[in-house]
């Protein structure tokens, strides 16, 4: 006996097409076209998710460098001092703190110089 799948292919075939919408041309008209569209905009948002962790890790020492080398020290060796004098910051909240409170920015980096 076949099997005939009648209404469970057409509601699998909305969503893909509901998903689809706002896509440019065929993408978002035609099934197949708009199967294989629907999977690579899966894979780039799997990989983009994973890239948005890399470039604000990347944003953030290049902040801290900027504020630190006002001070007269470098990215690396200011990380180093913080290692050495065990302040346990992430860069996210470094960077932060060097954005929004300048002052107390200075603080921590005039710590790490005088640990040297």
């Amino acid at each position: 006996m076949r099997v005939k799948r009648g209404p469970h292919r057409r509601r699998r075939r909305k969503k893909i097409l509901k998903f689809t919408k706002g896509f440019w041309g065929a993408k978002h008209r035609l099934y197949r076209t708009a199967k294989e569209a629907m999977e690579k905009a899966l894979l780039d948002a799997y990989v983009g998710r994973k890239q948005k962790k890399r470039d604000m890790r990347r944003l953030w020492i290049i902040r801290i460098n900027a504020a630190v080398r006002e001070h007269g020290m470098s990215y690396s060796k200011f990380i180093a001092g913080l290692r050495k004098k065990n302040i346990e910051l992430d860069r996210k909240s470094l960077a932060e703190l060097a954005v929004r409170n300048p002052q107390e920015f200075a603080l921590l980096v005039k710590m790490v110089k005088n640990g040297e």
